[in-house]
């Protein structure tokens, strides 16, 4: 089983909740399926999360080793320059070593405020607003566009749909071959 979720903020991306919040995989409501998140998104992010028992495509969609890439709206706090851009592409060093942006682009400038799209190739924990806090840009709002050729498009928070046959067969490809780590 293979479902697109548009999580919310607020909602938690984890099976088990001893807090008793609203788990991602309440808003599907086949329990008979025993679903699990592919990935994470954090408590205070929004957006596309893939829900699936698929055990094997799930490791392939979230091992760095095949690259699948994530796409997010960011809205951050001021206005990144050129350079903090720029190192944004090369690294930021993190706790657990260099983490890259794939990619990078200004989609609108506010009076105080700025929306970045930002493409990964793995996530960490945390890992888009602990880059950004790096290079002095507190994330605002963040919110998973895609995840590989998967997109959230117009699906409300909260709401769920089926992957299609087409987006599945896109995303086993997408996990084909491992790429190399620089690629």
């Amino acid at each position: 089983a293979y479902f697109a979720v548009h999580k919310p903020s607020g909602v938690v991306c984890t099976n088990r909740d001893p807090a008793g919040r609203t788990r991602v995989v309440d808003l599907v409501p086949f329990p008979e399926l025993r679903l699990f998140p592919v990935g994470r998104l954090d408590l205070h992010s929004e957006g596309l999360i893939l829900l699936t028992n698929d055990g094997e495509l799930s490791n392939r969609l979230t091992h760095p080793r095949y690259g699948v890439e994530k796409t997010y709206r960011v809205l951050v706090a001021g206005r990144p320059s050129r350079e903090v851009l720029a190192e944004l592409r090369r690294g930021v060093h993190l706790a657990e070593g260099l983490a890259r942006v794939s990619d990078v682009i200004v989609r609108k400038e506010l009076k105080q405020s700025t929306i970045l799209e930002i493409v990964l190739k793995e996530g960490r924990n945390r890992e888009i607003r602990r880059i950004l806090a790096r290079v002095g840009h507190k994330v605002l709002r963040l919110l998973r566009l895609a995840v590989g050729p998967v997109r959230l498009g117009s699906l409300p928070p909260a709401e769920f749909r089926r992957l299609t046959r087409e987006e599945l067969d896109a995303l086993r490809h997408a996990t084909l071959t491992p790429r190399r780590r620089d690629a």
